[in-house]
């Protein structure tokens, strides 16, 4: 009898994980290739002269996952400036730059700790 409800509960267990991480959210890019593109986005466009300084003039803390989750849902880069630069992205590096702020927002279990 023991052994049938430690099994049955390590059943539910492996249910429950499982379907947690199916409806895990955020973004699912890659996090290390957005934040290198990120940051060539800003090379490119301090180069044309729209901004002052290749940093990216946004930080990934600056907002929360929620704000990051709206800003890229309804695809509004005007917080960044560099619209030339942000409209020649596709769709692939727009997720993995998403993916890197999402994963290091204020809120996100680690935080970006540099400006």
């Amino acid at each position: 009898m023991n052994k049938k409800l430690i099994v049955l509960a390590m059943v539910i267990m492996f249910v429950l994980s499982g379907t947690s991480i199916l409806f895990a959210q955020g973004p699912d890019g890659n996090k290390r290739k957005g934040k290198y593109t990120y940051k060539n986005v800003y090379k490119a466009c301090a180069k044309r002269g729209e901004v002052q300084t290749k940093t990216p003039i946004v930080s990934p803390s600056d907002k929360t996952m929620a704000q990051w989750e709206r800003i890229f849902s309804k695809k509004k880069f005007d917080l960044f400036k560099c619209s030339e630069e942000w409209n020649k992205l596709s769709e692939e590096e727009m997720t993995d730059i998403y993916s890197y702020l999402y994963n290091y927002a204020a809120d996100s279990p680690t935080p970006a700790k540099c400006k």
